[in-house]
């Protein structure tokens, strides 16, 4: 009976040892697992899409150098680009990294769960990120010339109507955004770009709103247009009846009915060409045209000049731009207002009564008989409202008239009035002074002054003074 029971107590110590022996292999086998765990690539790991499982940080790297880039680039489905061919350029420098993702890795019981890492070689690969880069935009920007653009949102001002006009989309590649995608690539073979498209500019845009404000305004605008003495307060709901608005917020005006208000103006203020009325020595009104003397506008300069106050926001401005029938196209008379436009200070030329009349400030200064132009020969000193262009004394005249087709004689004093060549100067060789002397020996078409006189006469003229002839 005591024998039978010592059977099952040698039993059981030698399950112990088993099971001691069991556990022992057990952690063995993990300490082992867990090594080869800590120095190998899991199952399903991928670096820059290149299988890595199974194998250590050296054999990694050993495979990533022998590995090739075939440098497609596809964007969505679509291959753009078939790539060179190149290593893929991972050297010694790279160990460190494939370690740090080993060792990320890392799990205590073996892992199947696919994984892809990306790694770039330090040593940068100037094919793909220069070479490859560049050919990307040009092939981004030859396929746009044959894809739609797209049309951004617009405000335009329309027969006096803000108008918002929708944008359109289109099918042209954001060139710019896909080559900041590039650029964020894994390292991979296949390059995959989202397609990005350049997207219009919305009707309900914070721009597209502040565009509409900014006409709006526009449209408020008033601009005070000074010609001369008087002011013309110009109000852009009413010059400006189309006009459109840029991103940067610059203002482009269609200035077609604004032309018309300055020439509207210019009709109704310019002197040039038009009768001055004029008041004679003897009180008597009469018309005389305006021939060298007198301005206008130049409308196609002033026109830009109100344009741009309007585009800029200028709420005043004077004209600038003023032309005539000056040596230089030059226009006088502007800054004059009184005496219908002639001013105080001017020379009165009467034909019919042979004389003339020097006026300063108001005031007569002198008054001497002349003789003009031969009339028998239509050398007639040239009616109108002339001025002064400038001075000389002594002076060599030069030039032509009726049975003398070349002369040259010198005069003491010259002040020449039309661009043709007539003028005030003295005839010291004139011996036929009488009132009707200029009907049949007349000058040549300048006024003669006696030489006695002619000195006074040149001292009271001055240079861009209006001379009345009639």
């Amino acid at each position: 009976m005591n024998h039978s029971r010592k059977k099952p107590v040698k039993w059981f110590k030698n399950w112990k040892y088993i099971t001691a022996i069991i556990i022992a292999i057990i952690a063995l086998a993990v300490i082992a697992i867990s090594y080869y765990q800590a120095n190998h690539f899991n199952a399903n790991k991928k670096i820059n899409g290149i299988e890595v499982s199974g194998l250590t940080a050296d054999e990694a790297l050993e495979k990533l150098q022998t590995s090739v880039l075939k440098n497609d680039v596809y964007i969505g489905n679509e291959l753009i680009i078939d790539g060179n061919d190149t290593q893929m350029g991972f050297t010694e420098e790279d160990l460190s990294e494939i370690k740090k993702l080993l060792k990320g890795q890392w799990t205590f019981l073996p892992s199947f769960k696919s994984k892809e890492y990306s790694l770039t070689p330090s040593k940068d690969d100037q094919y793909r990120s220069v070479s490859l880069k560049k050919e990307l935009e040009q092939k981004l920007n030859s396929m746009n010339e044959k894809l739609q653009a797209p049309k951004d949102a617009q405000v335009t001002l329309q027969d006096g109507k803000v108008t918002v006009i929708q944008g359109i989309e289109g099918t042209q590649y954001d060139v710019a955004s896909l080559v900041k995608d590039y650029e964020k690539q894994p390292f991979t073979s296949e390059i995959r770009l989202n397609p990005i498209l350049i997207q219009p500019t919305k009707e309900d845009s914070e721009i597209v709103k502040d565009q509409e404000k900014k006409l709006q305004a526009l449209l408020q605008h008033n601009v005070d247009y000074k010609v001369q003495d008087k002011v013309h307060s110009l109000k852009g709901s009413e010059v400006i009846k189309n006009a459109s608005v840029t991103k940067d917020m610059e203002i482009s005006i269609d200035a077609s009915d604004l032309k018309k208000k300055i020439a509207e103006i210019n009709n109704a203020q310019s002197t040039l060409g038009k009768n001055f009325t004029f008041k004679t020595h003897s009180g008597s009104e009469i018309s005389v045209k305006g021939e060298g003397y007198g301005w206008a506008l130049d409308v196609e300069k002033e026109t830009s000049l109100v344009q741009a106050a309007f585009e800029k926001g200028e709420k005043s401005i004077s004209a600038s731009n003023i032309h005539g029938n000056g040596w230089n196209k030059e226009g006088y008379g502007y800054d004059i207002i009184a005496n219908n436009g002639i001013g105080d200070t001017y020379a009165e030329v009467s034909i019919a009564e042979q004389r003339i009349w020097l006026y300063r400030d108001g005031k007569m200064v002198l008054t001497t008989n002349v003789v003009t132009g031969k009339h028998s020969t239509g050398e007639d000193t040239s009616p109108g409202v002339w001025y002064v262009l400038f001075k000389r004394t002594p002076y060599t005249l030069k030039g032509s008239a009726v049975g003398k087709p070349d002369y040259e004689v010198k005069v003491d004093y010259w002040a020449p009035f039309t661009n043709s060549g007539q003028g005030f100067h003295d005839a010291s060789w004139r011996t036929n002074w009488n009132s009707n002397a200029y009907l049949t020996q007349g000058s040549g078409g300048c006024v003669n002054v006696s030489p006695s006189m002619m000195k006074a006469v040149y001292d009271n003229l001055s240079v861009y003074q209006p001379v009345v002839v009639y």
